[in-house]
């Protein structure tokens, strides 16, 4: 069939890179960061193992409760990673970074599955761990934030929803890849093997992975919309969208247009607090809960969060197509909304019958989907080229070291002092924060980056 005009201009983004040149790029970046998050995910998967190994195991939720401590502490460094690492995104491309931080992420990931444990070493096994979980944790925010850059600079302007949806396909990815490998470990393996020495393979194969990966990014192309910005020395005023602007009403750039990014930044912040709260809740901790408080069987566990995490996974470039339609904004309010209303019955509902994690995973992941399908292509939307991975790692990364990668620790805490009910009040709290958050953003479906 032959193109329109008005689809060759929401084509305009890919000119002078081919489609094919594109959807390699595309390719090498989504896998890259699949095996990232595969590599990011073990750690939360092994969780019960690692606190055993790495950790005076004398006191088993005191050592619990670290080992979610120390996945807290490795978000905690994303936005450090995401400042830095942006700005020197936005400086030298994309492509190099992302090829430094995958380096990275490697070397720390084999690190822990060769590091000694508490038994060999003592306290130094948990010191350790927290500073390599930190190194992966700088990474993860430089490639997170290049991630959510690239993708929707490279893609078609009228499926940039679609195409932006992959990075959060990544992220279920990888995991779904972390707990079949569980699953098979814990199947192949005792329990007993299991905590001496199993729970090491999946960081050491994620070296492997990365080979494959570095491989194929060499061969990315760097984004177009970058490269134009890079060598643009105009010094005219240009237009941008200003996030709390009526739709449609660009205004150029002056002494506001600061404010106005700090402004972008803090409001993304509060759109992402509900979805990273909700995502971590049941992709990181839910299996745990399930395991050690209701009694699951760690098969039963791992395979129906497999199932309902793929569920998820294939309902993300729905949902991302869905709001190339739409608009971001009806999406988005669909998810807080449900989200909010469902968090607390669902998490009720889990017993130790492997069926009832299915089915509230499976709700509730398809749910988180609808709003992680669309963080990409909204935070590429909002802020400039020539501040974009920087604002992105800034704004993105905060709001996940302090909502997300903290939910798996506080909900923990609040289950050992008997108000597991209060950490499905906090998320359904940030839900109500993304609503407002997202309220005041405008609609960005199908802008021109170039103008941004």
């Amino acid at each position: 069939m032959v193109q329109s005009v008005d689809e060759k201009e929401l084509d305009a983004g890919v000119s002078s890179i081919s489609r094919q040149q594109s959807r390699r790029s595309l390719r090498a970046s989504t896998i890259g960061q699949l095996l990232e998050w595969y590599e990011w995910s073990s750690y939360a998967v092994f969780a019960p193992f690692i606190a055993a190994a790495m950790f005076n195991k004398s006191d088993p939720a005191s050592a619990l409760l670290s080992t979610l401590a120390v996945f807290a502490v490795g978000f905690l460094m994303r936005p450090l990673g995401g400042v830095v690492f942006g700005a020197l995104s936005d400086r030298k491309g994309r492509k190099k970074v992302m090829i430094t931080t995958m380096v990275m992420m490697a070397l720390a990931s084999v690190v822990i599955g060769l590091m000694p444990s508490y038994e060999t070493i003592g306290l130094g096994a948990s010191i350790g761990l927290l500073l390599v979980r930190m190194i992966q944790g700088f990474a993860h925010g430089g490639e997170s934030a290049t991630a959510n850059s690239y993708i929707p600079e490279i893609a078609p302007r009228h499926k940039r929803g679609q195409w932006g949806s992959l990075v959060f396909v990544a992220i279920f990815g990888g995991s779904v890849i972390a707990y079949v490998l569980g699953g098979l470990i814990s199947l192949v393996l005792a329990e007993s093997q299991v905590a001496e020495w199993g729970w090491r393979i999946p960081f050491i194969l994620g070296a492997f992975g990365a080979v494959f990966a570095l491989y194929l990014r060499r061969g990315m192309h760097e984004s177009e919309v970058f490269d134009e910005n890079a060598d643009d020395t105009s010094m005219e005023p240009r237009t941008v969208s200003t996030p709390v602007a009526s739709e449609g009403a660009p205004q150029v750039v002056g002494a506001r247009a600061p404010r106005r990014r700090w402004v972008s930044i803090f409001l993304i912040i509060g759109m992402v607090s509900g979805v990273t709260a909700a995502h971590y809740t049941w992709s990181s901790y839910v299996s745990t809960y399930a395991i050690t408080q209701r009694g699951m069987s760690i098969q039963g566990a791992y395979w129906v969060t497999v199932i309902a995490q793929s569920v998820g996974l294939a309902a993300l470039p729905l949902w991302g197509r869905l709001s190339d339609r739409i608009g971001r904004k009806p999406v988005i309010y669909f998810f807080a909304i449900a989200m909010g209303v469902l968090q607390i019955p669902l998490m009720a509902m889990i017993t130790d019958e492997p069926w009832t994690l299915l089915v509230a995973s499976t709700i509730a992941l398809v749910l988180v989907a609808a709003s992680g399908s669309l963080l990409s292509s909204i935070m590429s939307e909002v802020f400039p080229t020539s501040q974009r991975t920087q604002s992105i790692g800034l704004a993105y990364s905060i709001s996940v070291a302090v909502f997300g990668g903290t939910a798996p620790y506080v909900y923990q805490l609040f289950v050992s002092i008997d108000l597991a009910w209060l950490s499905g009040a906090v998320v359904v709290v940030l839900c109500l924060l993304t609503l407002v958050a997202m309220k005041l953003l405008p609609e960005t479906k199908g802008v021109d980056l170039r103008a941004v």
